[in-house]
Order: structure tokens, then sequence, then C-alpha cells
């Protein structure tokens, strides 16, 4: 593939997630296709929450890259479930 090909292509940026699951826990994750993810999710294909369906997106965040991401996705799994839901729109 050519340069110019190669500077055409849009960069892929990564993604920071919050699932609601149907026993009320939240679910942090990242991932750079956020559809294809939410999807696994709710096809059972995760192993948190495969028992915990219907899982619904409850707030997302584009980060851009990966390290940043991961970063960012394990400060709110640290966070208490008070301080995830405070992330949530209102």
């Amino acid at each position: 593939m050519s340069v110019k090909r190669l500077a055409a292509i849009p960069p892929r940026c990564w993604w920071v997630y919050l699932l609601r699951c149907s026993d009320g826990t939240l679910y942090a994750g990242a991932t750079i296709d956020l559809p294809r993810r939410i999807a696994a999710h709710g096809r059972g294909r995760v192993k948190y929450t495969r028992g915990r369906r219907p899982v619904a997106l409850a707030w997302a965040e584009e980060v851009g890259e990966k390290g940043a991401a991961l970063s960012r996705e394990s400060r709110i799994k640290r966070l208490s479930k008070a301080q995830k839901e405070a992330l949530l729109p209102t």
C-alpha cells in the first residue's frame, strides 16, 4: 500500500465505556470498535456480562490512543459504584 493511501485511512480511535447490567452493576471496558464490542456483550461472549444480560450502554468516551484508553479504563474500574454513576449523563 502506498504512503498516500495509508495517509488517507483515518486513525482508529479508542473508546472507554460503561455498561449497565441487568443486576444493576456497571461494567467498564475499552475497545476500538464500540458497536462490535457492545454486540459481543449482548450475545454473551464476554465472561462478566454473560450472566448479567441484558446490558445497555450507559456511557462512552472517545479517548484516541490505546494507552490512554487502557489507563482511563483502569482508573474507572477502581472507582466506587457511586463515582461511576457520577460519570453518567443525567
